[in-house]
């Protein structure tokens, strides 16, 4: 299988590209529909949220962006794999880098993991509103972007930690072309910071479509970005992979199923 190249080391420490993808269907997507479809109010899945697997559809999905990958000139390949650790961001990683038949490290990092929900963890809409109406109704007045649910995150909170993150990332994967394996609210984030965004203007991009599983959100680096260089965004959600290949896209939101 072939191996990394060397990296070439960029003005400002930043990855020549930046791949941020959306883990596979997991089967705790598929767990929190079927429950909000039968309108009951917790989500049916035995297992802790960092532990749920990907569905059948959702190993699919992965090795098609696999292939993708295996087929594309050596430069667009990841040379570097970052990762959730829950289940499902690392069988995505993993089961991409077998399809496409790459032999590159896999970093995991715990600061990429999902958002944590606390008490509402593992409710439907309608488990939140009647076992926390009043949680529920301060969410509404505050908004997803600066409700913490009791002993959860918010977006902010998630922020912090993927701030962290990208540093880190930066520094340590210079002139790499990184593949960041995350969640929905991962995707989101890592253009509100990219991309000097407001909680408006990330509100704005979450409202107007679901983050695709196994999509493809691309930046590349752009000398004319700030000072020293930088991320330019390329391609934001795409899934042209998933289409070429037959494969089902599916964008439901992450569990646990917290209102949106």
């Amino acid at each position: 299988m072939p191996a990394p190249t060397s990296p070439t080391r960029l003005p400002g420490d930043w990855p020549a590209v930046l791949y941020v993808v959306r883990h596979g269907e997991s089967s705790g997507n598929v767990a929190r529909d079927a429950a909000e479809a039968e309108g009951l109010e917790r989500i049916d899945i035995a297992e802790r949220d960092m532990d749920v697997p990907l569905s059948e559809t959702g190993l699919d999905q992965a090795a098609a962006l696999g292939r993708w990958w295996g087929a594309q000139p050596a430069d667009e390949q990841p040379s570097v794999v970052w990762t959730s650790p829950y289940v499902r961001a690392r069988q995505t990683a993993e089961r991409m880098l077998e399809a496409a038949g790459l032999d590159v490290p896999i970093v995991v990092d715990e600061r990429l993991r999902e958002r944590e929900f606390g008490a509402l963890d593992g409710l439907t809409r309608k488990g939140i509103v009647a076992q926390f109406p009043d949680e529920s109704e301060r969410r509404t007045r505050l908004g997803k972007f600066y409700h913490r649910p009791p002993g959860g995150e918010s977006w902010a909170d998630v922020l912090l930690r993927l701030r962290a993150a990208l540093d880190s990332l930066r520094h340590d994967a210079a002139g790499e072309r990184v593949a960041l394996v995350g969640h929905q609210v991962v995707v989101l984030l890592v253009r509100y910071v990219l991309e000097g965004m407001t909680e408006k203007d990330v509100l704005e991009v979450d409202r107007q479509a679901e983050v695709a599983n196994c999509s493809l959100t691309t930046y590349r680096y752009d000398s004319s970005v700030g000072v020293h260089g930088g991320l330019r965004l390329d391609t934001y959600n795409e899934v042209g992979h998933l289409q070429e290949q037959s494969e089902e896209v599916t964008a439901e939101p992450d569990v646990p199923g917290a209102p949106r």
